[in-house]
């Protein structure tokens, strides 16, 4: 079964896709430092992240400076939601954020 999930690597790519599990987003030499799940809330132009990878765990966003997300997201905000939906860490307020094809 393939779910919405996200992956951040340690150089600060930023992947998100349908697969069956986290790893499915690697690519050769990658080191991944957390991943989760995610949903599109086009009304808000957000685009939510949540819950984290049974292989890789929470995303470590102190690990990095920037994000490298897909152009194809340029103007949506990135908001990560811990596990209380309380507590919420503002991707797009706490990096940089650079966009690349």
């Amino acid at each position: 079964m393939t779910l919405p999930k996200f992956i951040i690597t340690l150089d600060g790519h930023f992947r998100m896709g349908m697969v069956s599990q986290h790893k499915d987003l690697l690519k050769p030499g990658d080191q991944c430092v957390g991943g989760g799940y995610y949903y599109i809330d086009y009304t808000a132009n957000r685009i939510i992240l949540d819950r984290s990878s049974y292989d890789f765990g929470r995303p470590k966003w102190h690990y990095l400076d920037r994000l490298i997300v897909p152009s194809a997201y340029k103007g949506m905000r990135l908001v990560y939601l811990y596990d209380d939906y309380r507590d919420e860490f503002c991707v797009s307020d706490e990096l940089s954020i650079v966009y690349e094809d």
